[in-house]
């Protein structure tokens, strides 16, 4: 195909993406989702077409700059970005181009912004040493050992059984094996060499002889090729300021050692008329491990044994000094009786007299009867458990973009491993996710040995039952789903349209021949989804005391999107103790008393107490629409309004609807209570009198309670007032954060 009719075909698929994404309705497209697997696939199959895509996106994306389309650059960005992943051949000139483009980008509001400054923090170090992004990648998804580059990634697949069908299960684990069983760490290693010396060396590659040679290669030689490339990778690109000329120059060496100086000076014709055609070069999907979501603690379990084979390691001395293993404030409060031989003034210590000698020295004992530096101030990190932790005012906006667990926690900690914790299901399976999120990090404050050392990202697939599929039931199961369409567009086209395709995948018959390459749409698109959904939106959880008899302790839980009141049939018993109302005419529904905090911009405290009668509540924690998307509680309550006329007696029903922050809701009468917290009917309570709904704190650090351990009880209450409780905000990982 001449080079003319490639840039048509490519243009028009790229006019394919940018149509579905101006579209109004883009749910009901028939081929809704598929124009970028598509597009991804062109190149893939034929690399050579990879600059043309990039020139052509590039003209797209400064096209949308100069028209100020801003909804089509995000999408843009992200999809050209996955081609120079995995690209070879890509001119300086190109690099240097979508480098500025990112550049100017960075004049934009947020997610605009953030977004381009990730885009240009990576670009930076391609355009100097190219191939650098697929070798990292490669390396940490398929945890390749490397000590220049030691990060690794793994990515959990949840599925809750009881709410996704076992054809659907079935046919996701069979898809995921289907394609890993030919990614071992062999051909790995074999496509980093490839890529590195491809993208390199370029038209002097000779493509086809190198992987002839990496083939017949056996594991320690391989390994050794290995090693050398990712070293003289990593060491130029972690330069002040990387050559490429010499990055060209030490890739060379390695390319004349690999193939032998008479290979490799024949360079890619070889001596044929027609120039090699370079062949593909794939990008291995991440290593993935599927679970059947059955145990509560499973999530933390699986997290650990990610981190088990690194535990034997020491820590730093940074680490192991706050004793991250369970700060044991008796342990930590323990003085040691010293004595003192000096006058106690600093600048008459003699020097060194502050090295702490090592714990196996003979001079330990010894040291314990010398005279310290003084006392110490230990100083506390402020969000030392709470990585993802608001640390602003509270306030009723909804904070998006800002990327979490990345970098260091602590001094000299590194944060060498990723989980990407990918839930499938509707609502309910992300009610289940909060909690297991809330357990996690109450957990974290008592043994605090994930958080130092793992980044951990969530990623949420909507898969509906398609029972009923009516614009309703995916409206009532689908909820957040929904939200994050409004909020992300390219999540809308890209995540949202993918539950189809999984249920038509699970009614194909499986197919067992591993033998033959296939496209795997469903992976394809998971795989995209955990590279490219780097920008995160945070959603409130919220805690619910549940009081069945109010001179007995209540009992506790937590919701994310929904908890629905309705009124019981049944009486409180003759013995209870709860409040009764005498002379109040029957009729439906129950008398309610209801105190609430009204949710204001101005953060001012304002409570609200009415009583009505009424046959059932709804809070819900997302907005109907865009108009207004405020992190608090969005009350509807169904009113009974009572009227007389000459027929008699009449009720009607009246909808109230009010936003707060916290709400307290008492049964007036005999009538019970009964709540069904996030849609799911396995979290139900009955007989409930009373309950109160307030914003999820995040769990006092062992570190916090530590600390209060050496204030004196007028410090401690001045601690209490200045420092109000943050709020635990469960991070769901998107492509562009919320779009305005």
């Amino acid at each position: 195909m001449e080079s003319s009719d490639v840039e048509l075909d490519l243009q028009r698929s790229v006019h394919a993406v940018l149509r579905e994404l101006s579209t109004q309705a883009p749910a009901v497209q028939r081929n809704q989702g598929m124009w970028r697997w598509s597009l991804h696939k062109k190149v893939e199959r034929d690399p050579g077409k990879s600059p043309a895509l990039v020139r052509i996106l590039l003209r797209e994306l400064e096209k949308a700059e100069r028209e100020d389309v801003r909804r089509v650059i995000i999408p843009l960005l992200h999809t050209l970005m996955y081609v120079l992943t995995k690209a070879t051949g890509i001119t300086e000139e190109l690099y240097r181009r979508t480098y500025a483009f990112c550049m100017r980008l960075l004049t934009l509001p947020a997610p605009y912004c953030t977004v381009a400054l990730d885009c240009a923090i990576r670009l930076k170090t391609e355009k100097a040493v190219p191939g650098t992004l697929y070798q990292r990648l490669v390396i940490a998804e398929q945890n390749l050992r490397s000590e220049l580059y030691p990060y690794q990634e793994r990515v959990f697949l949840f599925v809750d059984p009881e709410l996704i069908s076992p054809s659907v299960c079935s046919a996701l684990l069979l898809e995921i094996e289907a394609a890993q069983v030919q990614q071992t760490p062999e051909a790995c290693m074999r496509h980093v060499v490839s890529h590195a010396l491809q993208a390199a060396l370029g038209e002097a590659c000779h493509t086809g002889a190198l992987q002839r040679k990496l083939q017949a290669s056996p594991r320690r030689a391989l390994e050794r090729y290995f090693q050398a490339v990712v070293t003289a990778v990593e060491q130029m690109a972690s330069e002040p300021s990387p050559s490429r000329e010499g990055h060209l120059k030490r890739l060379e060496e390695i390319y004349r050692s690999l193939l032998g100086p008479a290979v490799a000076s024949r360079g890619r014709c070889s001596g044929d008329s027609l120039p090699e055609r370079p062949p593909s070069i794939p990008l291995p999907s991440p290593h993935i491990t599927f679970h059947l979501w059955t145990d509560e603690e499973q999530l933390w379990k699986e997290l650990v044994f990610f981190l088990k084979p690194q535990s034997q390691l020491r820590l730093s001395a940074d680490l192991e000094a706050l004793n991250l293993q369970g700060l044991l404030p008796d342990q930590e409060l323990a003085r040691v009786s010293m004595l003192s031989t000096d006058s106690g003034i600093e600048r008459d210590l003699p020097s060194g007299a502050d090295e702490r000698p090592a714990s196996s020295s003979p001079e330990m004992e010894h040291a314990r009867l010398q005279r310290k530096g003084g006392i110490k101030k230990r100083v506390w990190p402020a969000d030392i458990l709470m990585p993802s932790s608001w640390d602003g005012p509270p306030g009723l906006h909804r904070r998006t973009g800002r990327p979490s667990g990345d970098g260091e926690l602590l001094p000299g900690v590194s944060r060498l491993h990723t989980a990407r914790v990918l839930v499938l299901g509707d609502d309910r399976m992300l009610g289940r996710l909060a909690r297991a999120y809330h357990s996690l990090r109450k957990r974290e404050t008592q043994t605090f040995c994930l958080t130092p050392r793992l980044s951990l990202q969530l990623y949420y697939i909507p898969v509906l039952t398609p029972e009923k599929p009516t614009s309703f039931r995916r409206l009532d199961l689908g909820e957040l789903a929904a939200f994050l369409g409004r909020a992300d567009p390219w999540y809308e086209s890209t995540i949202n349209t993918l539950y189809p395709a999984i249920h038509k995948l699970a009614e194909m018959p499986p197919s067992l021949d591993t033998s033959r390459a296939v496209d795997p749409f469903i992976l394809d698109v998971i795989t995209y989804y955990v590279r490219m959904g780097t920008q995160p939106i945070y959603f409130q959880i919220y805690t619910v005391k549940i009081f069945s008899d109010l001179n007995q302790a209540p009992a506790e839980d937590i919701f994310l999107t929904e908890l629905k009141v309705k009124i019981q049939d049944s009486k409180f018993p003759k013995d209870s103790s709860s409040p009764r109302k005498r002379g109040v005419a029957e009729g439906p529904g129950a008398e309610l008393s209801i105190c609430y905090q009204k949710a204001l911009l101005s953060h001012r405290t304002r409570e609200v107490t009415v009583s009505l009668r009424a046959t059932g509540l709804v809070l819900k924690t997302l907005p109907a629409s865009n108009t207004e998307d405020h992190m608090c509680l969005n009350v509807s309550v169904t009113e009974v309004v009572k009227s007389s006329n000459l027929a008699g007696r009449s009720f009607s029903m009246v909808t109230n609807t009010f936003q707060t922050a916290h709400i307290q809701v008492q049964s007036q009468e005999q009538r019970l209570l009964t709540l069904l917290l996030d849609k799911d009917h396995r979290r139900t309570f009955r007989d409930v009198v009373r309950f109160e709904v307030a914003s999820c704190p995040e769990p006092c650090s062992g570190a916090q309670k530590s600390k209060a351990l050496w204030l004196s009880s007028q410090q401690q209450e001045l601690e209490r007032t200045k420092a109000k409780p943050k709020p635990l905000l469960m991070p769901i990982n998107t492509f562009s954060g919320i779009v305005q």
